[in-house]
């Protein structure tokens, strides 16, 4: 496989600027890469057994060490869970298993050895084994989290919508306006316009045109595969200005790159899928999460969740036992997500999961696939290193 010339047919048509930024960020280091060629890690899957006849569930799809997270859900009260679901679709439980299991091994930031790598991967299908078999889908709050996690949790609950409006905008003459960073870039006025009228036309499907009145908007540069995809931080006037506005999301959605598994259901559009399977797998909802068109595209909308809510897994800090704990608080999240999502949709039976997850074969297969999966993906990070640096990797 040409690795590099993969990369560009994939990302083909999406927006130069974005791609150009997104073809550094791969080329950074191995994790980056891993995180932003999902694709990849699904064309080039091995061929075994417990990767053809594990039970079917909505699976995230794209489950890695940093797609959890914490955020207000549409109660306003913080949980630990899933964060991306732009892949998630039915498929094979242990794709999602494998896929996060190979995330530890490429995770080079975090600085570990082959055998803690392993280990922690052999915690996280021991973990989610008992909880699948514990049958009872439950969710993390900071009286039940510990460790990372809960320090997270306790952040997420002390911060204001008023101090992430703070951050991300600025007061002027003609009121709140949109802070340009790196991460906010400037968009043009026509592509303003459609998106002002797409957010505004749904706000009055939803009966409440005054919220979703938008005051400001800007390209958002955020995530690692998705990049190069439209995606926009939006200020709308929320409850009232200045004090009260909203700051949105709104990321386009594009089919999942997991293979079909028989049973598949049909979508009315990609954001239905992304946001339907969300509401299924997350214990609550993030707040605003709905699907969106906008030029004839389907696009995820949902109040927008800073960066900095996300596990910073750096700060184990050579030690172990927390990172342990913050792989067993993620095997649990994903075990009850699957428990929600059992009948739904085309998904296996508890009962068939259950059965399936009891047997040792599958548990003893997964370590050997991770690695294979890994070494895989080094390979292919520094192919397509090789082509950046030769200046093949060329944005049309």
């Amino acid at each position: 496989m040409n690795v590099a010339q993969a990369i560009l047919d994939y990302n083909s048509g999406r927006d130069p600027e974005m791609l150009r930024r997104k073809f550094a960020i791969l080329r950074a280091d191995p994790y980056a890469f891993y995180r932003g060629t999902c694709h990849l890690f699904y064309d080039t899957l091995p061929r075994h057994a417990v990767l053809a006849d594990a039970p079917a569930l909505l699976v995230c799809g794209d489950l890695h060490l940093e797609n959890f997270g914490v955020y207000k859900g549409d109660n306003r009260l913080a949980y630990f869970d899933l964060s991306d679901f732009d892949e998630a679709t039915l498929a094979p439980f242990t794709f999602d298993v494998l896929r996060f299991m190979g995330s530890i091994h490429v995770a080079a930031h975090l600085r570990l050895s082959p055998r803690q790598a392993e280990t922690l991967g052999e915690l996280f299908v021991d973990r989610y084994r008992a909880w699948i078999l514990d049958g009872k889908a439950r969710w993390l709050e900071r009286q039940t989290a510990d460790g990372m996690v809960r320090d997270l949790l306790g952040s997420v609950i002390e911060r204001t919508r008023a101090q992430l409006l703070k951050a991300r905008t600025v007061r002027t003459a003609r009121g709140r306006r949109l802070r340009m960073t790196d991460r906010a870039l400037p968009i043009a006025e026509a592509r303003r316009a459609r998106l002002k009228a797409a957010i505004e036309r749904f706000g009055a499907e939803q009966g409440d045109r005054r919220f979703y009145r938008v005051l400001d908007a800007a390209w958002r540069v955020a995530g690692k595969g998705s990049l190069g995809l439209e995606r926009y931080v939006v200020l709308v006037e929320g409850k009232g200005s200045p004090r009260g506005n909203y700051l949105l999301d709104v990321k386009q959605a594009v089919p999942s790159t997991l293979p079909v598994s028989g049973g598949h259901t049909r979508w009315a559009s990609q954001a239905e899928r992304v946001v339907t399977l969300q509401r299924v797998a997350q214990a609550i909802s993030p707040a605003l999460l709905h699907t969106l068109t906008i030029g004839g595209r389907s696009f995820v909308l949902k109040e927008l969740q800073p960066m900095t809510d996300r596990l910073d897994l750096e700060r184990w800090d050579g030690r172990l036992a927390r990172l342990e704990s913050a792989v067993a608080s993620m095997a649990a999240v994903t075990a009850w997500a699957h428990l929600r999502g059992c009948y739904r949709h085309g998904a296996s039976r508890i009962e068939d999961l259950q059965r399936y997850v009891a047997r040792p074969a599958w548990q003893r297969a997964m370590p050997g696939l991770a690695a294979r999966c890994s070494a895989l993906a080094l390979g292919q990070w520094a192919a397509y290193s090789e082509a950046y640096d030769r200046g093949e990797v060329l944005v049309p």
